[in-house]
């Protein structure tokens, strides 16, 4: 008797969660991590994990809400770089209250 083992294949719902992850990551979901159910859990793990760069150092639209309404009522407008990093935002909005 032979030990073959089969490998299952990866549930579409874990297909589409694996490809919400790479695109929330901008990373590729390889093919061959997609034929396993195993390697797919697996990287999805490891994916879960990591947090998106991109967006984390945005402001958030509440943020940017406020600021504009701030920035209506004060007559002035809120410089670019605010909206490119959370921590620029929240010091032009502490300083424009």
């Amino acid at each position: 008797m032979e030990n073959t083992t089969y490998a299952l294949p990866a549930t579409p719902k874990q297909i589409a969660y694996a490809h919400a992850l790479a695109l929330r990551n901008q990373t590729l979901l390889p093919w061959e991590v997609q034929q396993d159910r195993r390697s797919l859990s697996a990287w999805i793990d490891a994916q879960a994990k990591l947090k998106s760069g991109a967006q984390d150092s945005r402001p958030t639209s509440k943020q940017v809400a406020f600021a504009e309404r701030l920035a209506r009522i004060k007559r002035r407008a809120v410089p670019d770089e605010c909206f490119r990093d959370k921590g620029l935002m929240s010091k032009w909005i502490d300083g424009n209250k």
